[in-house]
């Protein structure tokens, strides 16, 4: 099974990018001794509309042109469910165990999802109530996904 990633907005040079890439190495390292690969990280610019609604919609449409067809559609989304790691691990290793093609990851813009994309999804994760910054998002992602397939793998590296 393949993980990607589709963000919105460009990560830029910093420490932000260094950690992601340093997780997304680990993954794309480890997780094909247990079936996962990883297959890439999208960057779509944010929405340059004037109302809301209209730049979720725009974000919403080019998340969708980005997406690989089939698979699970995981988004990010501040109201979504808040599992442990060993239960977000036990998610990855059953898509995979039933065949899944792809696993989708959605970060979202400044103003959220669309409410459309949400109704599409198999799985709306929440990293907790508090607010994020986007790029620390994604290196919460892409840890979290390295953390599932040591986990999946019965590597060490989580500890319960």
């Amino acid at each position: 099974m393949k993980i990607d990633i589709i963000a919105i907005g460009k990560l830029k040079s910093g420490p932000e990018r260094e950690l992601v890439s340093r997780y997304v190495d680990r993954l794309a390292k480890s997780g094909p001794a247990i079936g996962i690969e990883f297959g890439r990280l999208i960057e779509r610019p944010e929405s340059r509309a004037s109302s809301t609604s209209t730049r979720k919609r725009e974000e919403a449409d080019a998340i969708r042109a980005a997406r690989s067809e089939g698979g699970k559609l995981i988004l990010l989304d501040e109201g979504g469910k808040t599992p442990g790691s060993e239960a977000f691990a036990a998610d990855i290793g059953q898509w995979r165990d039933d065949g899944a093609r792809n696993a989708t990851f959605v970060i979202g813009g400044a103003d959220g999802l669309d409410a459309s994309l949400l109704q599409e999804s198999d799985l709306t994760l929440s990293f907790g109530r508090l607010t994020w910054p986007h790029q620390i998002v994604r290196v919460l992602l892409a840890e979290q996904l390295y953390r599932a397939v040591t986990i999946l793998s019965g590597h060490p590296y989580h500890r319960e």
